[in-house]
């Protein structure tokens, strides 16, 4: 059965070899990027029908007037892939005070989930971007109070976008179930080799992983749970994923930051 899919951050890395897979297997992808051109080119390069949708995932007005477009054009969406990340970038601190990781990586995916939530329905599928880098969160740094190394701030993001897909999952009893993925470490996407300086590792090792969450048996009753593709299996998130009051002050940061900035 064709699937309507919306993959964020889908003009390189993971994102697009799972766009480009999705699409060959005759789904109906939804590429998203930065920049027009960028979409243009991945949609070239996919070589199949998509269509595409272009939005700065720092600038939250821009997340809800893309879902605003997305909803006026479907009905249904059944798979929210929330693959765009930042790791290294020469200017982590947005205009705001906050730091693009946890704009980007954690506060963006959430506001993106929740403005789309009318059309994802019960049997529908969030898959989340996590890491196997996970750091507890600096609260202060997360709202913006003080600066973080690019590993610190990312690892913290990866945790933080874990715990809130772990704490939507409780209030979403019915659906859509909201999975993270860790896709596997150092694959050869362009943030590995920007950060770490090294090639990396077969791309499909992570896309295959997003598809499987995506559409796969193996996650179908998955919901709240972390898959840590590493070990090829569902594990535990780091243990601060698990500390009831921390991950409490991650959502109170985040849900904070999504009203105060959409």
């Amino acid at each position: 059965m064709t699937k309507t899919i919306l993959i964020t951050g889908s003009t390189d890395g993971i994102g697009k070899l799972t766009a480009t897979k999705l699409a060959a297997a005759g789904h109906h992808v939804l590429v998203h990027g930065r920049s027009q051109t960028k979409v243009e080119a991945a949609a070239e390069d996919i070589g199949a029908p998509v269509d595409m949708f272009v939005a700065d995932l720092s600038d939250m007005s821009a997340i809800k007037t893309m879902a605003e477009n997305i909803k006026e054009k479907y009905d249904t969406l059944d798979v929210l892939i929330n693959n765009a990340g930042v790791l290294k970038t020469q200017n982590p601190i947005l205009d705001n005070g906050h730091d693009i990781r946890f704009v980007v990586n954690t506060f963006a995916p959430y506001l993106l989930t929740q403005s789309l939530m009318p059309i994802l329905k019960p049997d529908s599928r969030v898959v989340n971007l996590s890491s196997a880098a996970q750091a507890r969160i600096d609260l202060n740094a997360m709202k913006g109070g003080a600066q973080l190394g690019d590993m610190d701030a990312y690892a913290q993001s990866k945790l933080a976008i874990t715990i809130w897909t772990r704490e939507m999952a409780k209030s979403l009893s019915q659906g859509p179930a909201i999975i993270a993925v860790n896709p596997g470490s150092m694959l050869a996407s362009k943030m590995v080799k920007e950060g770490f300086g090294v090639d990396g590792n077969d791309l499909s090792v992570g896309a295959d992983i997003l598809i499987e969450a995506a559409l796969g048996d193996r996650f179908a009753d998955a919901t709240g749970a972390y898959f840590d593709n590493d070990s090829g299996a569902f594990a535990n998130p780091h243990a601060a994923a698990m500390d009831e009051a921390h991950a409490a002050d991650v959502m109170d940061v985040i849900t904070s930051f999504v009203s105060q900035n959409s």
